[in-house]
């Protein structure tokens, strides 16, 4: 079992910046695919982006290229999310996943945190 924590969401600015984390215990979590979903107020959970077990790789979707940018600690067993330029459209709860695939579907990630709110004003 690994057990995930986000921490640091909050409101901010848009053009603004936050920094996720996503603390691990339990079962290495270094050995597992680290990913970032969200899910914004009334809409289905969305896929953000995901990190390789050695932090050598990384994939985000189209709408955070170039903006947000994973890492990871794996000394720390802490996964994070920089998010740059912010935008009211980035508003949402977002999670933290951890899993043995590299997949954009998130029933495929085997273990969650609880969620962290980020609210972007315009």
């Amino acid at each position: 079992q690994v057990q995930l924590v986000e921490s640091g969401g909050g409101l901010v600015q848009a053009g603004g910046s936050l920094r996720l984390s996503c603390a691990a215990s339990g079962r290495t979590s270094s050995n597992y695919i680290m990913a970032w979903f969200r899910q914004p107020p009334g809409k289905e959970r969305e896929f953000v982006g995901w990190i390789s077990p050695n932090g050598r790789s990384t994939y985000y979707v189209d709408s955070v290229k170039g903006r947000f940018t994973i890492s990871r600690d794996n000394a720390k067993n802490t996964e994070y999310l920089q998010m740059n330029s912010v935008k009211p459209e980035d508003t949402a709860v977002y999670y933290c996943a951890a899993g043995p695939s590299y997949t954009l579907a998130w029933s495929l990630y085997q273990y969650w945190g609880q969620g962290t709110q980020v609210t972007v004003s315009s």
